[in-house]
Order: structure tokens, then sequence, then C-alpha cells
């Protein structure tokens, strides 16, 4: 009977371990949630058999002992299986996103404006010049260049009358003119005549010279005038065109002054030799060409 006992109250602990041990199981399997709090199970208090005192088996003497009283066998109290609690679930929350900030503006500032105070003006004290010192190099020799000599063209006017110790000769060139320039004052093309006649004249309020002369066959003419010039102003002399000996170039063109008449214009007298007479000049004079049209 009392063994009996003992197996029923070791089935009862096997029992609860057995459930203990299952409960834990299914909480150590149950997915694990965040911040999820443990649950809490009541403690069952372990049931403890009640004490017999044990039996020892003696030997049976010869004296008698009294028999002990009976007493009802004491049934072990039925374990409470402690109370299944389902897990607490953890609250189903979203997942929780930073916060999205927007990015710090910079403060904006207005632009800092310069000073309106206009700079300092500098002193109007003049610069201090520095002190001229002597130059150490002896002073530059003028160039030895000739001066510059006057322009070769004689002035318009000749003087009013030549020295009388000297005569007067008058040169020039004649032409004649090249059909493709008719009628233009230019001798481009132009070729020389020979033995054009030309004229010396001078007058004043009472008489008149008149002179004649020829080219050569460069068409360059040279003419001393007589004496007689000297009772003469040379400012009214002048040379002009008479004729040509060719008849497809006869008219007289007024390039120059070769048809009115051209003054006299002196020339520069040699310095290499003395000449006996007073150079003039005129011209160079040209004729006009007669041209058929193709």
């Amino acid at each position: 009977m009392g063994f009996a006992v003992v197996v029923l109250v070791v089935k009862a602990v096997l029992l609860v371990q057995l459930s203990l041990l299952l409960l834990s199981t299914f909480t150590v399997s149950a997915p694990i949630w965040p911040q999820a709090s443990p649950p809490h199970y009541h403690a069952v208090s372990p049931v403890v058999p009640p004490t017999h005192p044990p039996t020892h088996h003696h030997h049976h003497h010869p004296h008698p002992h009294p028999h002990p009283h009976p007493h009802p066998p004491t049934k072990p109290p039925t374990p409470t299986p402690p109370p299944v609690h389902p897990p607490p679930k953890a609250p189903v929350q979203p997942p929780t996103k930073p916060p999205v900030h927007p990015p710090p503006k910079a403060p904006v500032q207005p632009p800092t404006k310069p000073p309106t105070s206009a700079p300092p003006k500098p002193p109007v004290q003049p610069p201090t010049k520095p002190p001229t010192k002597p130059p150490t190099q002896p002073p530059t020799k003028p160039p030895t260049q000739p001066p510059t000599k006057p322009p070769t063209h004689p002035p318009s006017h000749p003087p009013a009358k030549p020295p009388k110790s000297s005569h007067v000769a008058v040169q020039g060139v004649v032409y004649c003119k090249s059909c493709k320039y008719a009628g233009v004052d230019t001798l481009l093309g132009a070729k020389p005549i020979s033995r054009a006649t030309v004229r010396l004249t001078c007058k004043d309020a009472k008489n008149e010279l008149t002179v004649q002369f020829k080219t050569d066959k460069n068409g360059y003419f040279f003419l001393q005038a007589p004496i007689t010039i000297y009772n003469f102003d040379l400012h009214n002399c002048s040379v002009s065109l008479v004729s040509s000996p060719l008849k497809a170039c006869s008219k007289p063109s007024n390039l120059n002054g070769g048809l009115k008449g051209a003054p006299l214009k002196p020339e520069k007298p040699s310095t290499s030799k003395k000449l006996p007479y007073v150079l003039y000049s005129v011209g160079p004079f040209a004729f006009e060409p007669t041209c058929h049209k193709n």
C-alpha cells in the first residue's frame, strides 16, 4: 500500500517536470519579438509526499509487539497543472523609419556692401625729382652728314633780270603722246619727237622778243637767248610749242603749259664748274596723236 503511494507521487512529479519541459520548449521555439517581456508562470509548489517512517525489515523476535493502529491510506493531492498561458504576442508595429528632415538651409545674409566712403586721396604735393647728375660721357658730336639739299625744283619765278655778265639759256624736251593716253595729261608710253619747233617769247609794254629753235633726235632742245633779253623782265618770258614734223602727232597739248606758254624755271647752278650762262628749264611738252579707232 505504501509502495503504491510512492509510485503515484513519483509519477506526479514526473508529470509536472514533463509539463514544465514542454512549456519551456514551446517558449524557446516561439518567435522572438523585439521588446517582448518573458511569460510569467505561476510557481507550482512541489508535491511533498507524506512522510512515512521507513519500513525496516526487522527480524521477528520472540516477544510480541503491539500492532499499529490501522490508518486509512492518505491520497496524494492531485497536482494542478499550471495554467497554460499563450505567449504574449509582441505588438505588431510597423518598422520605424528614420525621420526625414530637410537639409538645413544656410542663412541667407545680404551681401556686404563695400564702404561708400571715397578712398583717401594721395597728397597733391609734386613728386620730388631726383638730382640731375652731370653726364659722365662726353657730349655727342654733331652728325657729320651734310645739310639737306634744297629741292631741285627751281622757284616758279625767275629773277627779274639775270646778271649782265652771263647769258640766258633755256632747255626742255618734246614728246608725242601714246594713243592709249590721248587727251590725258601723262607721258606714259610717249616717244620723243625730233626736229619739233618751240618758241621763246618775251614781252613788255613796248617791245617783244621772239626766238624759235628745234629739238634734236632725242626731242631735247637747248637755246641761248640773245643779249637783248636783258631788256625784258624774265617774268614776262615763256616757251611754247609751235609745230611737229609728224602729221600723225601734230596737235600741241597744254601739258605743262606747252600750248599757252610755260614760264621759265631757273636751275640750280652747277658747283663742279662755272657755266657762262644762267640755265632755265620748261616742260616737258607733248603733242597729241591722231589715232584711228578700230
